[in-house]
């Protein structure tokens, strides 16, 4: 078990959760409900730990960038998340009313009460989301301006720390976490109308993929003079790295590659890809957008757009310096579904599921879309360059 990945072990709790609610006594499926419980309140706890943790850190090392260089590319990173954040919801809010029906819905309406764990425990956070992300925001900004080593390097320690954590004890543990929530809703009845949903949720992700990361290309050919469609040809070994590794960080070395390929210019690349690792998230907010709206509809919750735009607007700062394992950008997302759009355990759990599947595809539409940042930030340095060298002649 230990060499298959977190997919495949995601996928084998989805069936045994099946097999054991259809199959499985009532006392023994209890167990598994009783250890989703518990973890489901271990997640609770994490998650403000999880963002001061990261956003922090993240912050802070921001804050040793090139002053205009750094700002413009964050901007341009942010921009573009929201843009396909946004992108996201129009399309689900088209299209997801059409997928989910109400025969599906009924089902999850319908459904018998849930398997009740033997019992519980309680781990109230140390504080809720929003105290956590202001925190974050003040830590990190003042960290940032001061440049104070000790708690920076104080920070970077705490950040190690809680990626070891989701490393070594989250993401082992969420395969079980998902059976007991699969055992839970096939006792209940409402697995098959989740399995009629997922598929036709995942083929809409990986369109809406493709598409974004053809307009991000777009948008950079356009300013950089690139054509469009040999960049994307180029792009296709980093896309396919990406998919392979699972991994923003692992891919960086073959992107920067590529980068260069493109013609974008050698101090641009290797300071623009490497940051927009961290700071570009693209591909995880369409997906986690999508996801959250289907399960929404789905468990019959009506979440309004402004509500929705508002939840994307908080996302793409929420999974800065998301950590660099699978699934890290839904760990650093899940207080705000909990917190904005009132999502439950079970909900937040098939989030999981749902993201996980598609990870590798969210991570490499991350990464295709940092060249497109990358494109956009060359264009500008190139021109702030002549810039300066037209001022400077004119002085002399």
């Amino acid at each position: 078990m230990k060499k298959l990945g977190l997919i495949p072990k995601i996928i084998i709790g989805i069936i045994l959760g099946v097999i054991i609610g259809n199959f499985a006594p009532v006392g023994f499926a209890r167990i598994f409900a009783t250890f989703s419980s518990i973890f489901a309140n271990f997640l609770d706890f994490v998650i403000p730990l999880i963002i001061i943790g990261f956003i922090v850190a993240g912050i802070a090392d921001l804050g040793t960038g090139a002053g205009k260089l750094l700002g413009i590319t964050v901007l341009f990173a942010y921009i573009f998340t929201v843009v396909s954040g946004t992108y996201a919801l129009i399309v689900g809010k088209t299209f997801l009313p059409g997928i989910i029906t109400s025969d599906a819905m009924s089902k999850i309406a319908s459904a018998k009460e849930d398997l009740a764990p033997y019992f519980t425990i309680k781990m109230p956070p140390l504080a809720d989301v929003i105290s956590a992300l202001i925190i974050s925001f003040i830590l990190g900004l003042g960290i940032a301006k001061t440049q104070n080593k000790t708690l920076k390097d104080a920070f970077i320690g705490v950040q190690e720390i809680i990626s070891s954590v989701i490393e070594k004890v989250v993401i082992p543990l969420l395969p079980i976490h998902i059976c007991g929530i699969f055992t839970n809703m096939t006792y209940t009845g409402q697995v098959s109308a989740v399995f009629s949903v997922f598929w036709k949720v995942f083929l809409i992700i990986i369109i809406l993929h493709l598409t974004m990361i053809t307009f991000q290309f777009a948008v950079g050919c356009s300013f950089s003079k690139n054509n469009l469609f040999k960049s994307l040809k180029i792009q296709i070994k980093a896309y396919l790295t990406a998919i392979g590794t699972q991994s923003s960080a692992a891919t960086i070395p073959v992107n920067i590659e590529c980068s260069e390929k493109m013609g974008i210019s050698k101090g641009i690349r290797e300071f623009v890809i490497p940051l927009c690792a961290t700071v570009h998230l693209s591909g995880s907010t369409m997906t986690i957008t999508t996801c959250a709206m289907a399960v929404s509809m789905l468990f019959g919750m009506k979440l309004s757009f402004a509500t929705m735009f508002g939840f994307i607007a908080m996302l793409g700062v929420s999974m800065v310096a998301a950590p660099g394992v699978p699934g890290g950008a839904i760990m650093a997302a899940l207080g705000l579904l909990s917190s904005m759009l009132g999502f439950s355990e079970q909900m937040t759990a098939l989030m999981i599921a749902l993201y996980i599947a598609q990870d590798s595809f969210g991570t490499a539409c991350n990464v295709s879309g940092d060249q497109a940042v990358a494109m956009l930030v060359d264009f500008f340095q190139r021109k702030w360059s002549k810039s300066e060298s037209t001022n400077r002649a004119s002085i002399n």
